[in-house]
């Protein structure tokens, strides 16, 4: 039974239905990017300070940002995350996720380093997934200059985000990137099949329902033989064993609940340190809706707890 949803959430909801924005499902791709980048100032609250904000790019030309946490110096050598912004691999930048990387640094005391990695439809899957192993190797490779410690290293991300950087972790785990100390999974895409349950429990009424992630999917992923590729499904991975330790967010009210669900207790079967913290009363998105959705701040603090300690681990 899914629990009802807070009061929050159904303001949010209102505010939506006032505007009257078409869903992004029916929408040119073009124009939809454009409407969720206008959202922005309406749904977060003024970005947090931060000790730098610095942007950069990847050899590649793929766009960057670092962020140091309050309160840091610039000759301090720090953690560092390497960031996936959500917004199903066809929204999102740097500057539509820049409070919650700005908060993330700050909590966890961590550099964060934020890729604009290549989006859809105008550039299909592998493309997102080459880009963000670039900037793994990136922070690894530049850890000096970017003042990162390079054995202190993590990946995170939210929704479309989560789903990259599982698949950084599982990547790290095989070799083909640098160790990885940290995953921070926030209501992560882990089954590009879309057969879990939750998929027919939020068809309507939501900001993201079942037919925008087939929607997203469909953009990102063409090739529906592609659709079981671990590097685009990391729950289909034949062993999730000796992946870094993960912190796991689901939210009760999205179709990707279950397959979030789903890959915590599938890290922790296969030996895996994680944490799973389940929002029942929660939507999907709430942490870029913070302005409105007041309990997503709270859960961006206790991410970023968890990363603290799990890079102190």
């Amino acid at each position: 039974m899914t629990a009802p949803l807070h009061p929050d959430c159904i303001a949010l909801l209102e505010l939506v239905k006032a505007s009257g924005r078409p869903r992004f499902d029916t929408m040119e791709p073009l124009a939809a990017r454009a409407q969720y980048a206008a959202g922005r100032n309406v749904v977060q609250p003024p970005s947090p300070d931060v000790a730098e904000a610095r942007d950069l790019r990847l050899k590649s030309g793929v766009a960057a940002r670092l962020y140091r946490p309050l309160g840091s110096t610039p000759d301090q050598i720090l953690p560092g995350l390497v960031f996936a912004h959500g917004g199903g691999w066809v929204f999102g930048d740097l500057d539509t996720h820049d409070h919650l990387a700005r908060s993330l640094a700050n909590g966890s005391g961590c550099a964060v380093l934020a890729v604009d990695y290549r989006m859809a439809p105008e550039h299909i899957f592998p493309a997102a997934v080459d880009d963000m192993a670039e900037a793994v190797r990136f922070a690894a490779d530049n850890a000096a200059a970017l003042g990162i410690d390079p054995a202190r290293l993590a990946v995170g991300g939210d929704s479309a985000g989560g789903n990259l950087s599982a698949v950084m972790a599982l990547m790290s785990r095989d070799g083909t990137l640098p160790p990885l100390r940290f995953q921070l999974l926030m209501y992560p895409a882990t089954d590009m099949t879309a057969t879990h349950e939750s998929y027919q429990r939020f068809t309507e009424g939501l900001p993201l329902v079942a037919a925008g992630m087939h929607w997203f999917r469909n953009l990102y992923i063409p090739d529906a033989a592609q659709w079981t590729d671990w590097r685009a499904s990391p729950l289909r991975a034949a062993s999730l064993a000796n992946t870094p330790p993960a912190f796991v967010l689901t939210v009760g009210h999205d179709p990707l609940c279950d397959e979030g669900r789903e890959y915590a207790a599938r890290l922790e079967r296969e030996g895996v340190r994680v944490t799973h913290l389940h929002a029942a009363d929660i939507l999907h998105g709430a942490l870029t809706m913070c302005a409105i959705i007041k309990p997503a701040l709270e859960l961006i603090e206790t991410a970023a707890r968890a990363l603290k300690e799990g890079m102190r681990a």
